[in-house]
């Protein structure tokens, strides 16, 4: 399962680089119209027409809220933040891909994005280290605390779930068993309910409430 699910990676990562060398990412467009945009290069270029949850682009102070929200459709506007949240169904695997972008210059949002990457990039040697022997909720906790030593607070009340054929919903359950969630005490080697073993999305989300922007960054933390 895990090189299928690095491979369909591969091919979410693709449309994001093309998307920044045809310059999508700019101002003066609706969240929604950006949205779009990408649906449609994902078709053009690999005819993926089918995602296994909603796709997400919020900027500016929508990039505080999570996942299950559903803000207003926001204008893009210059030196905004804004960050993506798409999961591509490629010949039935899942990819899950989650990406910060800054519009100028601004250096706070900037660091905000500089330090969500870098927070996942720590919490990826951390989950390697120790994936055998910590639960869920221990990883949680550890993502919770590179936010606060970086000056930042986490955005979600979870730092990633299971991925893997779709739809994996369906046969696994939305239980908190399957997120990376404080309350959840599993281990993150303990198999899936069907026996096999679990593939992880690890995402971090990182806000400034008083300045109203957010961060994200996501993928496949397995190997």
């Amino acid at each position: 399962m895990i090189e299928q699910l690095i491979e369909a990676e591969k091919t979410a990562l693709a449309i994001f680089e093309e998307a920044e060398k045809r310059k999508y990412f700019v101002a003066g467009q609706l969240e929604s119209e950006l949205n779009n945009k990408l649906y449609q290069l994902a078709d053009e270029m690999f005819g993926i027409k089918k995602f296994w949850h909603k796709r997400i682009v919020r900027s500016g102070e929508n990039t505080l809220f999570p996942y299950r929200e559903n803000p207003k459709d926001l204008m893009i506007k210059d030196d905004d933040i804004l960050f993506f949240d798409f999961g591509p169904v490629i010949e039935d695997w899942e990819a899950d891909l989650g990406r910060t972008y800054v519009i100028g210059n601004d250096e706070l949002k900037l660091k905000l994005k500089n330090d969500v990457e870098e927070a996942w990039h720590l919490g990826k040697k951390y989950f390697d280290a120790n994936c055998n022997q910590i639960t869920c909720a221990q990883f949680h906790e550890y993502t919770k605390s590179l936010a606060e030593k970086m000056g930042w607070h986490f955005g979600n009340e979870h730092c990633g779930h299971l991925i893997g054929n779709f739809p994996h919903e369906q046969l696994l359950g939305d239980e908190l068993i399957n997120y990376f969630h404080h309350s959840n005490h599993s281990k993150i080697s303990d198999p899936d309910i069907l026996g096999n073993k679990r593939q992880w999305i690890y995402e971090v989300h990182f806000i400034d409430e008083s300045k109203r922007i957010g961060s994200f960054f996501e993928q496949l933390v397995s190997n």
